[in-house]
């Protein structure tokens, strides 16, 4: 269930028409269930759609949110304490960051990874790695005290 949203903003001159011309910082607290990944892909939506994001940009996040919090359910579940969803935009880029408090960090796909055909799962982060890439952007993992956080940061448009 998602729980908690706040919003801040604060002066930024270094952003694009598309997105507002303050820094804009939303984020949402969630617990790791199934039901969090559609309320978080709608508050995602209903954010990026106020800062007039391009279509294009706004399915291409919509689909690293639902990967990645669908890992953080799937991989790290009830162990993960709540998640954290962010999305940022200002100083000239959009960045989306899901963080948790599971134990291991997920491996990034080496570049021109293929996923292996017999296998069930293991395409989530290919996926959104190599539409981050298009877009110009890049895909993190950052180890914390307590979990890991991954980032998906492309310039805005």
């Amino acid at each position: 269930m998602l729980t908690t949203a706040d919003t801040a903003d604060t002066a930024d001159t270094a952003d694009t028409a598309a997105v507002p011309a303050l820094r804009s910082y939303v984020h949402w607290v969630a617990d790791p269930d199934a039901a969090s990944v559609p309320q978080v892909r709608s508050r995602v939506r209903a954010t990026l759609d106020g800062w007039r994001v391009p279509g294009e940009v706004v399915d291409a996040l919509l689909l690293a949110v639902s990967e990645l919090v669908g890992n953080v359910v799937r991989h790290a579940g009830a162990g993960a304490g709540r998640m954290r969803v962010c999305v940022v935009a200002g100083g000239g880029w959009l960045r989306l960051e899901v963080a948790d408090q599971g134990a291991g960090l997920p491996r990034l796909p080496a570049p021109r990874a293929e996923a292996d055909p017999e296998s069930e799962c293991g395409r989530g982060l290919l996926m959104v790695q190599l539409l981050t890439a298009e877009l110009g952007g890049e895909l993190s993992v950052v180890a914390r005290e307590f979990g890991k956080c991954v980032r998906v940061r492309i310039p805005a448009p």
